[in-house]
C-alpha cells in the first residue's frame, strides 16, 4: 500500500509531518510553510491576500476588512491543489487569519477535487492540545508510534525545564503577540510561561489571544516583557518596536526600567501549535 499523499495548509502541520519522519509524503505546502528547509521546492497551494511586508497597523486594518467582509486572508490556488492530487489535507480551526479554514477549504476541495479526500482540522489551544494534535496527524498518516515517541520527547522537555526552575522566583510576565494594536498572547503562551518559571499576566491557558487595552498593561505593570508578533521574526518585531515604545507610560513599565523586554521570533517560536513549543519553554526559560 502506498503511502498518503498529504497536502499542509498550515505551517505548524507541516513541522509535525517532518518530525513525524513522513515530509517525503507532502505534495503542497502553504505560502506560510518555512521550517524545516525541506519544505523548499515543494509547491506552494495559497497566497496572502494581505501584503505581509506593510506595517503592523495597517495589516491589522487589512485583515479586520477582509474578515468583515467575510473573506479570508489567504486564497488557494485550485488548479495547484488538483495537481497535487491530495489524499489527506491538513489544516486548522484556530484562526482565519493563521491558516486556511476548514469551510475555505472544503469549497477548495470540492472545486478542484472530484475524488473524496480526507481532511484534519488541528485545533489546539492548550499545550496539552498540541501535543494531542500530533497525535492525530501520527493516527492519520498510520505513524502512531513515532507520534507517541515525539510526543513523550516533548514533554519530557518541558519538564525539565519546569524542574530546573522549581523554586526560583516567578516574575509577572506580559507576552505580546501583536503591535500595533497590541495583542496579549493566549493560547498555550501562558502555560509556556508558567513552565518556564514566569507568572503570566493578563491572559489564561486556552484564552484566545486578544486584543489589550494599554491601560490593562500599565496596572499590570509585568516584571518582564515578551515580545513574539504572530508572523515576524526578530528583525521584523525590531522594526515595529516605535509602535509600542512611543506610546505614553512605556518608559514607566518596571520591566522597560529594569532592562527586561526582550524580542523572540514569534514566527518560528511561539505562534505555532508544533513540535517546537518545547524549545519555546528553554528560550523562555533562558530570559527569565
Amino acid at each position: 500500500m502506498s503511502a498518503l499523499r498529504v497536502v499542509s495548509l498550515l505551517p505548524a502541520a507541516t513541522e509535525i509531518v517532518f518530525a513525524l519522519g513522513a515530509g517525503d509524503r507532502l505534495v503542497g505546502v502553504s505560502h506560510g510553510c518555512d521550517h524545516p528547509v525541506d519544505t523548499a521546492g515543494l509547491p506552494l497551494l495559497t497566497a496572502p491576500r494581505v501584503d505581509p511586508a506593510r506595517p503592523s497597523g495597517d495589516i491589522s486594518r487589512d485583515v479586520a476588512a477582509l474578515l468583515g467582509q467575510a473573506l479570508s486572508v489567504f486564497a488557494i490556488d485550485p488548479a495547484a491543489l488538483a495537481a497535487a492530487r491530495p489524499e489527506l489535507v491538513l489544516t486548522q480551526t484556530l484562526c482565519e487569519a493563521c491558516a486556511v479554514s476548514p469551510d475555505q477549504l472544503r469549497r477548495a476541495l470540492r472545486d478542484a477535487l472530484s475524488a473524496d479526500v480526507a481532511l484534519l482540522s488541528l485545533e489546539a489551544t492548550t499545550l496539552e492540545g498540541v501535543w494531542s494534535d500530533i497525535l492525530s496527524v501520527g493516527a492519520a498518516l498510520g505513524l502512531e508510534d513515532r507520534a507517541e515517541a515525539l510526543v513523550a520527547a516533548r514533554r519530557e522537555r518541558v519538564a525539565t525545564v519546569s524542574r530546573a526552575v522549581a523554586g526560583a522566583a516567578r516574575p509577572r510576565v506580559a507576552c505580546i503577540e501583536w503591535v500595533d494594536p497590541p495583542m496579549i498572547a493566549g493560547n498555550w503562551v501562558p502555560e509556556l510561561v508558567a513552565a518556564a518559571g514566569g507568572d503570566p499576566v493578563l491572559a489564561e491557558p486556552g484564552s484566545h489571544s486578544d486584543w489589550l487595552a494599554w491601560d490593562d498593561l500599565l496596572a499590570a505593570d509585568p516584571e518582564v516583557i515578551v515580545l513574539m508578533p504572530c508572523g515576524f521574526d526578530i528583525a521584523r518585531c525590531r522594526a515595529e518596536l516605535p509602535a509600542l515604545t512611543g506610546r505614553h507610560g512605556w518608559r514607566d513599565l518596571t520591566a522597560v526600567r529594569a532592562g527586561r523586554v526582550r524580542v523572540a521570533d514569534g514566527n518560528a517560536l511561539f505562534n505555532r501549535p508544533g513540535p517546537r513549543l518545547a524549545e519555546s519553554v528553554e528560550v523562555l526559560a533562558e530570559i527569565l
